[in-house]
């Protein structure tokens, strides 16, 4: 453990969409929402994984749902995590997507020495946040600053993906705009963008996947003198390799220096999104 570690942890919940490899190197713990199969829990990514959820569903199995960490596993998670430092910053998904955040919140006051941030966003959007809190930790930033400066931030994300099914998303009744659209019929494959914590539609594309990606990556990136290249996610639910690299490769033709990281979504955000559906993640400047 660091010094920065011993003095201050940030902590997340598991919808950040952060690798193993990323969380570890930057001291970061998780964690996991639940996912309800067939009314059994089980711990986003300890317990099932998303290929198990898209292989229920694919036999014929009800869709999965998910639930929020319940105020007596924050408790006991932010006191395991208090054992071995001063102060924690914790982020949730939107408090607009979950009850997370007020229980995290009841959690906090408890416990003490926790501050609790709202991302307002989903997946890497909030991996996004999670590490550049990470940094500034390092930095020496106490929990205090560390809030108020990624609160200053928030709004400077961009985060969208496009929808390759749109079943799991319009009958778990996230997005009221997806119920709107209809059947897979129409064979849209809309984008989902989030802005002040909630899910809608931006656009509505046809056609082929890769095709349709390629162009929204194209839509997303056009004003290149506007996106921060220093870190762009790239997220999906299960894509293959040709598919993945095709998206990167237009993110690189859009923005040459882009710092691209690769990232598969955990099983809270696969299980409302479906399989192969991917975002582009990044900040305006």
């Amino acid at each position: 453990m660091t010094e920065a570690e011993k003095r201050i942890r940030i902590t997340s919940d598991s919808t950040c969409d952060l690798s193993k490899s990323l969380l570890t190197s930057q001291g970061i713990a998780v964690i996991p929402l639940y996912v309800v199969k067939d009314g059994v829990s089980y711990a986003d990514g300890i317990q099932i994984t998303p290929d198990e959820i898209f292989d229920h569903v694919k036999a014929g199995g009800t869709l999965c749902t998910t639930a929020a960490v319940n105020v007596a596993d924050y408790i006991d998670f932010f006191t395991r995590i208090k054992e071995s430092c001063e102060e924690i910053v914790h982020f949730t998904i939107s408090s607009e997507m979950s009850s997370c955040y007020k229980n995290a919140c009841i959690a906090a006051e408890e416990v003490g020495g926790v501050y609790v941030i709202d991302s307002r966003t989903l997946s890497s959007g909030i991996g996004h946040l999670v590490l550049d809190a990470a940094q500034l930790a390092q930095e020496g930033k106490n929990g205090v600053e560390i809030f108020n400066i990624i609160e200053a931030r928030k709004s400077k994300l961009n985060v969208s993906f496009i929808l390759d099914t749109l079943d799991y998303l319009r009958k778990g009744g996230r997005c009221s705009a997806v119920a709107a659209l209809g059947a897979n019929l129409l064979h849209l494959k809309p984008c989902i963008e989030v802005r002040e914590g909630k899910m809608g539609v931006a656009k509505k594309y046809r056609g082929k996947l890769t095709d349709v990606l390629v162009q929204y990556v194209k839509d997303k990136l056009s004003d290149p003198a506007a996106v921060d290249p220093r870190r762009i996610f790239i997220t999906d639910s299960g894509v293959s390799d040709e598919l993945y690299e095709q998206v990167r490769q237009a993110v690189l033709a859009c923005i040459p220096d882009a710092e691209v990281h690769h990232t598969r979504a955990g099983c809270t955000v696969s299980s409302h999104c479906g399989p192969q559906c991917l975002g582009i993640l990044f900040y305006n400047r």
